[in-house]
């Protein structure tokens, strides 16, 4: 993503009135479709055996987010941010449901590439993962935010800076303690596989 998350004045305007006029809304769909198409894919890229696609978790994310009484996002980030949080609610319902499953309900598996920097990607579950995300939330935030904001929406950590109106030294911190916290916490889950 080049452009700073800020900065398109008809894409903010068209998250303003989406709340309150329909066709702004369906306006905005058509504005923000293929970013959002781009960020299911990233989402599902390393997926192992998910029946979600990108196009259907895309349309599920617009379902929850337009279900939200409180639609009125401030932002491009707090737009983005908000699709990748229901996108990751949808993908751990549906995780949650395979593992209900009576016969094959084994976890979904994901790749998350960026926990330890190496060459071998590590299989965590979803559960796990947004679980550890959870927790990592209540111990400090702005970490969780930016594994958020790299693992879930695909962005740099430019990106990320210009997205959280922080500067890239911190987030790089920020980024580095998450990996850190997260390979401590879900790489013993990887041996137990």
């Amino acid at each position: 993503m080049s452009e700073p998350p800020s900065h398109n004045p008809d894409l903010t305007a068209l998250l303003s009135r989406a709340s309150v006029d329909v066709h702004a809304a369906n306006a905005l769909l058509d504005h923000v479709y293929q970013e959002l198409k781009v960020m299911a894919q990233h989402f599902l890229r390393s997926e192992a055996s998910s029946a979600v696609q990108a196009t259907a978790l895309v349309h599920d994310a617009w379902l929850r987010l337009g279900g939200n009484e409180h639609m009125g996002w401030e932002n491009r980030r707090h737009f983005f941010g908000a699709a990748a949080q229901a996108m990751r609610r949808i993908l751990v319902d549906e995780a949650r449901r395979a593992a209900s499953q009576k016969r094959g309900g084994r976890l979904q598996r994901i790749t998350y590439v960026d926990i330890a920097d190496s060459k071998a990607p590590n299989a965590i579950g979803v559960l796990d993962l947004h679980e550890a995300l959870n927790h990592l939330t209540t111990i400090d935030a702005n970490a969780a935010r930016v594994v958020e904001l790299r693992y879930f929406v695909g962005l740099t950590l430019e990106d990320c800076a210009a997205a959280l109106d922080r500067s890239l030294a911190s987030v790089k911190r920020d980024w580095a303690y998450a990996r850190a916290w997260l390979y401590e916490r879900l790489g013993s889950s990887e041996n137990d596989t």
